[in-house]
């Protein structure tokens, strides 16, 4: 199954690699994890000096028209250096994605424009305080009056929230018809009636703007609809899926970088005269971080090439490769703190900190256990049509 990347694909990624180690370093994400605060004048150089902003929006639309692979090609490398630090310059990646699935050509290319330039950061508005995995569950409404419509609700766990100049928001607008009653709005973050709410004090991705956004009476122009009424559902599934991978890659990350302190750590750290290198149990732990890593790497570029290819099994497959990557880069980093012992236990040392990001992971874009679902429904389906 293993595919070498092309040329553009290596020099996409060195490119991304020798950013994050000059600009992303562990002093760096050590800062702005401690003061819990969107890096802003990083995220612009970012923006600006790496020059992929657009790098999966289609050509027609202004962008590079890369896909998946690239995405997670980028998104691992800077995962590397800060997993927080790469939802500040990524969350966009996922507030775009309705638009890239249900947009007209004239709404994208007005809504993506000022995202290619690195000017604009759009954010992902679908949980609420009420309704997380349970999507359905929300009670944000949008009702139609005239040419506009009025959205009230509050959204939560908004990744960039606070940073984000505007948002791809759900929204209810026949509640009647339970899931096919969504819909979703591209709404500027100048917008009257909306609220930046709380804002998350987090155990990991601390540099990472997480917040509510509260929208009272808010009036969005018909125009602003994304795609057709009432398909937001199926936006936001598409979404999900497209997105999955994504989240796999971060895992991967999270998970180089904890192999790449452990190793660093053993070769340097004497004990009973020696290295701890040469403890075949600390040997034996570098071994299962590597077996876990590279098998996480070989499921998540598999997901990503079906996502470029619109395979049918997607879904099944992205779920597989976000179950298993973020549960074992959750595993990866806590036995880099054990490698490190006491010292992984303190904050003087960088470990401590890939498990508090890595547990996100587990959690965010639908938790491990949602994942579990998917793939146990897929798997009953395909026994129940097998002919054996």
């Amino acid at each position: 199954m293993y595919q070498p990347f092309n040329e553009f694909q290596i020099e996409l990624r060195e490119l991304v690699r020798n950013f994050t180690r000059k600009e992303i370093t562990t002093e760096v994400a050590h800062e702005w994890d401690e003061k819990n605060q969107h890096p802003k004048a990083l995220v612009t150089k970012m923006r600006k000096e790496l020059g992929i902003n657009g790098l999966c929006i289609p050509e027609e639309y202004g962008g590079m028209g890369c896909g998946s692979v690239e995405q997670c090609i980028i998104t691992e490398e800077m995962s590397r250096g800060c997993l927080g630090i790469t939802l500040c310059f990524g969350y966009t990646g996922l507030g775009m994605l309705p638009i890239l699935k249900g947009a007209s050509k004239e709404q994208a290319t007005k809504w993506l424009e000022p995202v290619i330039s690195g000017d604009h950061g759009i954010s992902f508005c679908l949980s609420e305080p009420g309704a997380g995995s349970d999507a359905p569950g929300m009670k944000t409404t949008a009702t139609k009056k005239g040419d506009v419509y009025i959205v009230n609700g509050t959204k939560a766990w908004v990744t960039g929230g606070g940073d984000a100049d505007a948002y791809t928001v759900f929204a209810y607008t026949d509640k009647n018809r339970g899931n096919r009653g969504v819909s979703c709005f591209y709404v500027p973050r100048e917008t009257p009636g909306i609220t930046l709410g709380k804002k998350e004090d987090k155990f990991g991705i601390r540099a990472s703007d997480t917040r509510q956004i509260i929208f009272e009476d808010v009036e969005v122009p018909k125009a602003n609809l994304i795609g057709r009424e009432n398909m937001g559902f199926v936006y936001a599934l598409l979404t999900l899926n497209t997105s999955r991978p994504y989240i796999a890659a971060m895992g991967a990350g999270v998970m180089q970088a904890a192999l790449d302190h452990s190793a660093k750590y053993a070769r340097e750290r004497e004990q009973f005269g020696q290295t701890i290198a040469s403890f075949q149990a600390i040997q034996h732990m570098l071994a299962d971080m590597s077996i876990s890593l590279e098998t996480a790497r070989e499921i998540t570029y598999r997901a990503a090439r079906m996502s470029d290819a619109g395979d049918p099994n997607l879904a099944k497959f992205a779920a597989i490769a976000k179950a298993y990557s973020g549960e074992a880069a959750v595993k990866c980093a806590m036995d880099a703190v054990q490698i490190f012992g006491g010292y992984g236990y303190t904050k003087e040392y960088p470990v401590e900190k890939l498990v508090r990001d890595a547990k996100i992971l587990c959690i965010f874009e639908g938790t491990t256990q949602i994942q579990k679902n998917e793939i146990a429904t897929y798997a009953i389906k395909e026994s129940a049509s097998s002919k054996n």
